[in-house]
């Protein structure tokens, strides 16, 4: 699948097939990219605890729920726990120089090792690791950037994907949770039950109105052509029409086959 298209046909998935596995490759490429994703000081913002739905049992998948996931624990045949790392600069030195060392890190823009020592990380990965709120910002940004890269590897490979919310204390005892990771989300794998398009593109405003060029309020403007060809190749598509009669009929179908009230 082209990247554009991977991009366009993301969809939060909310009906998986719970009778057909992910195969374990699957998931590791999704790892994969999450681990090569863009990260400040080289450091390791993320972690994540794959878990089987046919490694919980029903009651386990009950207290794991929270309103917004009645249903995604029943079905999806995978569930990744997402977590930010605070201690993501224990090594942060070492790494940063491991950067200066291949030229990542260029002199031409003022780095050496003794810059790392005095000036980055002294100055600002320290103050950043060292204020709570912060702290909580970096690690969230990072691992949003991990997640982000997981999420459309799986679309990329077929997958249907979605992040929520979880009962963040019964994971904690489940999965043996170290005290210092920070809850994030749960990303549901499987095979989609519904047609990932059925509803459409998830609306979004059009870009004048968050992306500004030059100052802020100076509204980004938009090349007509670039958009045309965004849909043509089928990152821009069109949006899900309001009760859209064939939309409520699947929805209805799925009730009926998965057993869920309406």
């Amino acid at each position: 699948m082209e990247f554009n298209e991977v991009i366009g046909n993301r969809r939060t998935i909310r009906f998986y097939d719970p009778d057909r596995p992910v195969e374990p490759e699957k998931i590791q490429i999704m790892l994969e990219a999450a681990n090569r994703a863009s990260r400040s000081v080289q450091g390791d913002y993320c972690k994540a605890v794959v878990v089987l739905r046919e490694e919980m049992s029903d009651q386990i998948r009950e207290q794991l729920k929270t309103p917004t996931t009645t249903v995604q624990f029943d079905l999806a045949p995978v569930s990744i726990f997402w977590y930010g790392s605070s201690d993501y600069d224990q090594t942060g030195k070492e790494r940063l120089k491991e950067l200066v060392d291949l030229g990542a890190l260029p002199p031409t823009h003022g780095w050496s090792h003794n810059y790392v020592d005095e000036v980055a990380y002294t100055q600002v990965v320290k103050p950043l690791r060292d204020d709570e709120k912060l702290n909580l910002w970096m690690v969230s940004l990072e691992a949003g950037l991990q997640l982000a890269q997981a999420m459309l590897a799986a679309v990329d490979q077929g997958l249907g994907v979605g992040l929520s919310a979880f009962n963040t204390a019964v994971a904690k005892d489940l999965l043996n949770i170290p005290d210092n990771l920070i809850p994030m989300w749960v990303m549901f794998v499987g095979y989609p039950a519904e047609n990932p398009k059925a509803e459409g593109q998830r609306p979004r405003r059009p870009l004048s109105e968050n992306y500004f060029r030059g100052t802020y309020g100076t509204p980004f403007a938009e090349d007509p052509a670039v958009t045309q060809r965004l849909r043509d190749e089928k990152m821009i598509q069109e949006p899900g029409v309001p009760n859209d009669p064939a939309r409520k009929a699947e929805i209805r179908e799925l009730a009926e086959r998965f057993g869920l009230p309406l």
